[in-house]
């Protein structure tokens, strides 16, 4: 049995689109996990959430930012630790079809399988156990660590998962001791190049074969797109997410 796991959308229509794509041409990909944070940083919000929510084959959890913009559009407390992204958020959860709000409010922020005997954790980062039903605006996540198998063994050694599947941190981990694989395949939807990265496992009766991939996409419209959207912060999202690939377009404004 074959699932694929992905993470940290961002509103990146184009490159979800490109990944399900070659998930779809292989055939033999039972279902999807989305780890979260689908929505912010890219502008394609409703584009995004209506592929995922159309598919039959897709459970997804959420992220920080996921819970952030929800947070504004339902007039809860919005975490301090965001504050610097506050009106990005607001924009966002503008622009958000309302039909959306409900849906997301029902997911999870955690999903437990067991496959051939082994049991997975999948979860947008790590959440000490008390911090595990706190609103986003405690900041439930724990702080980011160094991507090493070291910082993966200590934030989850409460785990006893053969598989820990989480998204959060833009770079790929790939780590493993004897007892666990610790994987979160990259963000989908910001790189510093037009490629989007996701993870297929096949799980066996000995344990999981994990294969991290990339499929390729066109991003030019996605990135001019945020100068003609007049998306705020998008000076900082641009430098900061997707590596200064559109510099030369914001130039010219």
């Amino acid at each position: 049995m074959k699932f694929a796991v992905i993470t940290d959308v961002h509103g990146n229509a184009g490159a979800l689109e490109a990944v399900l794509a070659e998930i779809d041409a292989a055939g033999d990909v039972s279902h999807i996990y989305c780890l979260g944070d689908m929505i912010a940083i890219g502008h394609e919000t409703n584009e995004v959430l209506g592929i995922l929510f159309d598919r039959n084959d897709v459970s997804m959890i959420t992220g920080n930012h996921d819970e952030a913009v929800l947070a504004l559009a339902a007039g809860r407390e919005y975490p301090r630790s965001h504050l610097h992204v506050l009106a990005h958020h607001q924009w966002i959860a503008d622009g958000m079809d309302k039909g959306f709000i409900a849906k997301l409010e029902k997911l999870p922020r955690v999903i437990r399988e067991e496959f051939s005997g082994h049991r997975v954790l999948f979860t947008h980062y790590h959440m000490e156990k008390r911090k595990t039903e706190v609103p986003i605006s405690e900041d439930p996540f724990s702080q980011i660590v160094e991507p090493n198998l070291d910082s993966a063994e200590k934030m989850f050694s409460g785990h006893d998962e053969s598989l820990i599947c989480f998204g959060h941190h833009h770079p790929q981990h790939f780590f493993h001791n004897d007892r666990t694989i610790y994987l979160n395949p990259g963000a989908l939807g910001c790189n510093d190049k037009p490629e989007a990265p996701y993870a297929i496992i096949e799980a066996q009766d000995e344990g999981f074969e994990v294969e991290i991939k990339s499929a390729t996409y066109d991003n030019k419209a996605f990135l001019e797109a945020y100068d003609k959207l007049q998306v705020p912060e998008r000076d900082f999202i641009l430098r900061i997410f997707h590596g200064g690939q559109a510099s030369a377009s914001l130039k010219k404004r």
